[in-house]
């Protein structure tokens, strides 16, 4: 554990073993009465373009990160030698955003997940400015439901 995480792990254990009710921000979304964790987008992209190029992809990913007001730590991508195609991921503080791509066929399956006073749903849009896919499909769970 970090120091700030430890010193803020002492203060809530402290807490708890008054009684007290520890101030936690753990981040979880608050949703139309839902409370849960994160909110985990599946984004497939059908009939994309760019889907081989990684020094594009990186710049996208990055956007992604600032138009949902999400904090990048770090991001690693692999371009596969057969096909050209590129898996990687964006690791945030809040989560992650994941790309795996077949550009043989445009296809691209990306996963956004977010957690805190993020916008999740902002980065579709810049997914679908870059990519400019033909069609696109979106399935939206929350996740860790209290």
């Amino acid at each position: 554990m970090t120091e700030d995480a430890t010193t803020r792990y002492n203060e809530i254990a402290s807490s708890a073993d008054s009684g007290e009710t520890p101030a936690i921000n753990d981040y979880f979304y608050q949703n139309e009465g839902d409370r849960f964790a994160g909110l985990h987008l599946i984004v497939d992209l059908w009939g994309a373009a760019r889907l081989d190029d990684q020094a594009f992809i990186e710049s996208t990913l990055r956007d992604c990160v600032d138009a949902a007001g999400a904090t990048l730590l770090h991001i690693h991508l692999h371009r596969f030698t057969e096909n050209g195609g590129i898996s990687g991921v964006a690791v945030l503080a809040e989560s992650h955003i994941s790309i795996h791509s077949w550009p043989e066929h445009g296809y691209a399956a990306m996963d956004i997940f977010m957690c805190g006073e993020t916008e999740p749903h902002r980065a579709v849009e810049i997914l679908r400015k870059a990519f400019q896919p033909e069609r696109i499909e979106i399935g939206e769970h929350r996740r860790g439901r209290l």
